[in-house]
């Protein structure tokens, strides 16, 4: 194939880049400058300053989204898919039966329960920083800019249930003309002031954190925000390929970023008062109203990035077995990534809503905004250390070197947000911290559910065996969804005992979740004759796909096995906890994983199964 064959899918993968990989790191500018030097802890805007914090800008942007991000943790895909519960999956793997799996379990899991308070705050400070911009148009307009946020955020909730594909069409090219409105307006004050590309030489931050040790450690809380959304590179590698984002980062963003940047440091050290507004302040007074409808616009975009992650985080976390089941809409019938989960969706809404509302503005919310995504950066760098070592096969003074480099600037900028707990940071660490009992309480309570299960179960070796002729075997087929490949379902023993009948045909049908992101069509099925009318069929998923029982029950005629689903019944076994003092869990959240388990979408909803076509029945289960 010629370059030029290829070039077309490259071209529309790139722009498709643009427009959702780089929306949260993109739409930075509105607030990062601003927030450094007249946030929570302001610096004074002398020219020292001003090129010592844009050289520490330029160089973290280098540090931790270039080359640790870009360059190095993309290279640790799980199968072509990146996130924290992606790179939990394959260190999982490389680490299993390890004394360290523990730990990394519960690294992965605290990176994607970070996640979830990150992605409330996301659109919250974009949207409100963006609109904020009516303020500088006109101090008429500071009564709407709340009203305003929440408008456009409600109507960007509200339509996740449509699916983001058509809308989706318009992100590349709009971010597309946001990223060159980024450099010409930096371009143009950058032309005034020549002299600040000086801040390019590391010497500039080097005096910087040398001569004001205190404020500059201050200065890194909001420095940071500069690179909020650089893990979004990591998490969605799968939906566009390495290449196509490493190209657009290296093409288009990132020169955009650092040009805007140094186009506000060159207008600070111009006009020092411009320091209420930098980016705003950087457009001419006729472009205000339009700069300001495209920066929504993007912020806008940005959003849209950071909930479909969660849709996706929330899927992950679903087949792994970190989440009960719940109801996942596929919105595209093309694109695997295009899913709407309600639960997820409207949890987001009422948690941004709230933000919104009880922050008021954007410096306020930078204070919360923060301290998710460097927790996660630092988990991050932990568990690629890992794949380092065990897949890669680095020599570990090599890994102790590049890991303990990166652990130090992610400590650095973790330890300076955590300075700003009290004045709004407490926020995303309560829901990093609720999110991660929940993931956990779920997790260890299906364990302790299915060895109980397990204990309870007959083995299947010795049921068959005590068949016989004596039984009525009506024609059709059973199908019996269970979690044991090993046991006799619940669902056919109380059948058997309640109906006295087994079916001509028996099917025991357990559904595995595997450690990678999908699984080809020739290695879903696994089909076992047992004999006397029984199969077993194992299906396997992976964790970035939707489970279809009537799909995969037709694919079994590959195999030899037919199925009429008008004369299939599917037996589904509803276990009804109960929590008891037995050695497992703390009585609290026993009684949280009952409420869970209650809630949870219902097996035939969630695997897709005709609702005509079974029959549930009930189990008590103590643990």
């Amino acid at each position: 194939m010629s370059a030029t064959d290829s070039s077309p899918p490259l071209r529309g993968l790139v722009l498709g880049a643009i427009g959702v990989v780089f929306g949260d790191i993109g739409t930075s500018p509105l607030y990062a400058l601003k927030e450094t030097f007249a946030g929570h802890h302001p610096i004074p805007v002398t020219a020292d300053a001003v090129l010592g914090v844009l050289s520490l800008v330029f160089w973290t942007i280098m540090v931790l989204v270039s080359l640790k991000y870009v360059i190095i943790i993309m290279r640790a895909d799980n199968r072509g898919e990146g996130g924290s519960l992606a790179l939990l999956a394959l260190v999982t793997g490389i680490t299993r039966n390890s004394r360290v799996a523990h730990v990394v379990a519960l690294l992965g899991v605290f990176a994607a329960a970070l996640f979830f308070g990150d992605s409330m705050i996301t659109p919250a400070i974009s949207v409100l920083s963006a609109v904020e911009g009516l303020e500088v148009l006109t101090p008429r307009f500071t009564s709407l800019v709340l009203p305003i946020t929440l408008l456009v955020l409600t109507g960007l909730f509200a339509i996740q249930r449509r699916g983001t594909g058509l809308v989706g069409m318009l992100f590349g090219p709009v971010m597309c003309a946001w990223f060159g409105v980024l450099a010409v307006l930096g371009l143009l004050s950058i032309a005034q002031r020549p002299e600040v590309l000086m801040a390019l030489n590391p010497v500039y931050a080097q005096h910087f954190l040398a001569a004001h040790p205190w404020l500059s450690f201050l200065a890194l809380g909001a420095i940071v925000l500069a690179v909020t959304g650089g893990e979004a590179l990591y998490t969605d590698m799968g939906h566009f390929g390495k290449f196509p984002i490493r190209l657009a980062w290296f093409g288009l963003i990132m020169p955009a970023l650092v040009i805007n940047y140094f186009g506000q440091g060159a207008l600070l050290l111009a006009d020092p008062a411009a320091v209420q507004n930098p980016f705003y302040l950087l457009a001419p007074g006729w472009a205000l109203l339009p700069l300001v409808l495209l920066a929504t616009a993007a912020t806008v975009i940005a959003s849209q990035a950071v909930i479909s992650g969660a849709f996706s985080v929330a899927r992950q976390a679903v087949q792994l077995g970190y989440l009960p089941r719940m109801v996942i809409v596929q919105t595209s019938g093309e694109a695997q990534g295009q899913i709407y989960v309600p639960f997820t969706n409207w949890t987001l809404y009422l948690a941004v809503m709230a933000l919104v509302v009880g922050f008021q503005s954007s410096s306020n919310l930078a204070a919360a905004y923060g301290i998710a995504v460097t927790g996660t950066m630092m988990i991050d760098t932990i568990l690629v250390g890992f794949v380092m070592v065990l897949l890669w096969r680095w020599h570990w003074l090599v890994v102790a070197v590049v890991i303990g480099g990166f652990l130090v600037v992610d400590l650095a900028f973790f330890s300076a947000n955590a300075v700003k707990i009290p004045q709004g940071g407490w926020f995303p660490l309560a829901i990093g911290l609720v999110s991660f009992t929940v993931l956990t309480t779920w997790k260890r309570g299906r364990q302790l559910l299915l060895r109980k299960m397990t204990e309870l179960s007959v083995p299947l070796k010795s049921f068959m065996t005590s068949i016989n002729g004596d039984i009525p075997r009506p024609q059709g087929t059973a199908v019996f969804m269970t979690g044991d490949r090993d046991g006799v379902p619940p669902a056919l023993l109380h059948n058997l005992s309640h109906n006295h009948v087994l079916h001509s045909r028996v099917l025991l049908v357990t559904v595995v979740t595997e450690e990678h992101p999908l699984v080809a069509a020739a290695d879903r099925l696994e089909l076992t004759d047992l004999g006397k009318g029984f199969y077993r069929l194992i299906i396997k998923y992976g964790f970035m796909e939707q489970p279809d029982i009537p799909a995969a029950l037709q694919q079994c005629a590959t195999l030899g096995l037919e199925f009429d689903l008008m004369t299939t019944s599917f037996f589904v076994s509803r276990e009804i906890i109960i929590p008891s003092l037995q050695p497992g869990m703390a009585m609290w959240r026993e009684h949280l994983f009952k409420q869970m388990s209650k809630n949870a979408t219902t097996a035939t909803e969630f695997f897709h199964i005709p609702t005509d076509r079974v029959v549930e029945l009930g189990t008590q289960v103590e643990i």
